[in-house]
């Protein structure tokens, strides 16, 4: 499978599983919302102090597995993975990242200086996904 006809259909999209690893080996998979940018960057809000979080902190490599509403066709993007700082102002470059992840998924909040103060309660940061590879079954 071509990345470029993967990264389509993962833009179509927003849910997917993301696969980290744990120290031990074996996957740790959380079900997740994310965003695919214009500059191809895959982009996932988290929590500081979770296990995804700190497997990527150890091997900076996750795999997102997208499927179709049937379930049938799918792809999974292996990636690069940056993470930023975790939020600690409202007015920080990571906050305003997270502005733009949220506005890119859910359109504008009620409320965005409860948003930005939530996002550094809630110790938040962005995964940066930088694909490398895909596979899967699309449908045609």
């Amino acid at each position: 499978m071509e990345l470029s006809e993967a990264l389509d259909f993962v833009r179509e999209r927003h849910h997917a599983v993301l696969a980290t690893q744990k120290r031990d080996g074996r996957p740790q998979l959380s079900n997740i919302t994310y965003f695919l940018g214009d500059d191809g960057v895959i982009r996932i809000s988290v929590t500081d102090g979770r296990a995804k979080t700190r497997n990527l902190r150890n091997d900076p490599r996750a795999s997102l597995h997208v499927a179709q509403s049937d379930f049938w066709a799918y792809c999974v993007i292996e990636a690069d993975v940056e993470l930023m700082p975790v939020a600690a102002d409202p007015h920080d470059p990571t906050v305003d990242a997270l502005v733009d992840y949220y506005r890119s998924v859910m359109g504008e909040h009620g409320d965005w200086d409860d948003y930005r103060q939530a996002m550094v309660a809630d110790r938040r940061l962005l995964l940066l996904l930088t694909p490398t590879h895909a596979y899967g079954m699309l449908s045609r």
